[in-house]
């Protein structure tokens, strides 16, 4: 006896969840958080926090974290100049997508979108846009290094020293572009055929000159300083402390979303980030500022995507400006 033609073909069902397996992987993990958060604290007791730091000085910290995404968007208008030149809006709006997807999708897969949101949307070459991610992505690892070194520094028994220390880590990046064209020709000396052309779209995806990579710098540095400023302050609005741990909090979270282990939508990761890194710069180990601590990284948590949405809501809104308007 024959058995049924497609007794072997995974169903309709079993077809769609692989689909969208990352979604329901994300949507899972979203459903998890909030629940288990309204198991340990209630929703209802964490938001009323906003109620002590006032509308007003929410909707300047939102508004300054929104405004790092146009900083953002003008590293990348700025990087590849030909490419986008006169359609600041629209690269806004891709920056929006990817740095949404970004945050939505775990283990850093959204980054694989900006590549192919280059090459789509701008006709930029996968492996030149791939390097000039990588680029960025090392920048941003160096400024928000920088930004929370600000709350070392400030805590520092020798203020001289922990400034010039400071001063000299924030001018590193200068001396690895200085080897720059030295690393390539000596690779370019022991490759041929498409490896070289390759090689040749690699490096045309990092700042050809000087001036294009202190622009580039000052742009990273501009954008993670305001961001951890930002965190730092909302941090220490919602009773974090010392001030040395508001800046620790900022880093740690942050760099939970750089780092490859960002859970979906960054829930838990990035909340965990914020404790370890404030317990690293000297916050209260105990019981209770735990509890409390972990409240306000997971308040500052919601900020993060409340400032990303808003963010993407304003790509979209501009993004209906005619062209010729922009």
């Amino acid at each position: 006896m024959s058995s049924a033609p497609n007794s072997s073909r995974p169903s309709g069902l079993s077809r769609l969840a692989r689909r969208h397996a990352m979604t329901l992987l994300t949507l899972a993990c979203l459903v998890a958080y909030l629940a288990f958060v309204e198991w340990q604290w209630g929703w209802s007791r964490l938001l009323v926090q906003w109620e002590k730091v006032g509308a007003w000085t929410t909707l300047a910290a939102l508004s300054l974290l929104t405004a790092t995404y146009l900083v953002r968007t003008q590293r990348i208008y700025d990087y590849f100049p030909a490419e986008t030149a006169g359609q600041f809006l629209k690269l806004f709006r891709l920056t929006q997508v990817h740095n949404l997807l970004n945050i939505m999708l775990p283990f850093r897969a959204g980054e694989t979108s900006f590549p192919i949101l280059m090459r789509s949307q701008f006709a930029v070459p996968l492996p030149r846009a791939t390097a000039a991610l990588l680029v960025m992505r090392l920048l941003d690892l160096h400024a928000l290094c920088v930004a929370a070194g600000i709350g070392l520094v400030l805590n520092a028994g020798n203020h001289a020293l922990a400034w010039l220390l400071w001063a000299l880590f924030l001018v590193c990046p200068l001396a690895f572009f200085a080897a720059k064209g030295p690393i390539f020709r000596l690779l370019k000396g022991h490759l041929s055929g498409k490896l070289e052309r390759l090689l040749d779209e690699v490096e045309a995806g990092v700042p050809a000159d000087t001036r294009g990579f202190v622009r580039a710098w000052g742009f990273t540095v501009l954008n993670w300083g305001v961001k951890v400023l930002v965190l730092a302050w909302v941090l220490g609005l919602l009773g974090v402390s010392p001030f040395a741990a508001t800046f620790g909090g900022a880093l740690g979270g942050e760099l939970s979303s750089v780092l490859p282990f960002h859970a979906p939508g960054g829930v838990g990761t990035y909340p965990a980030g914020i404790t370890a890194g404030a317990l690293a710069f000297g916050a209260d180990g105990g019981r209770a500022a735990l509890s409390s601590m972990a409240e306000a990284a997971i308040n500052a948590h919601l900020m993060i995507v409340a400032s990303a949405c808003l963010g993407t809501a304003l790509s979209v809104v501009l993004s209906w400006i005619p062209a010729k308007a922009h």
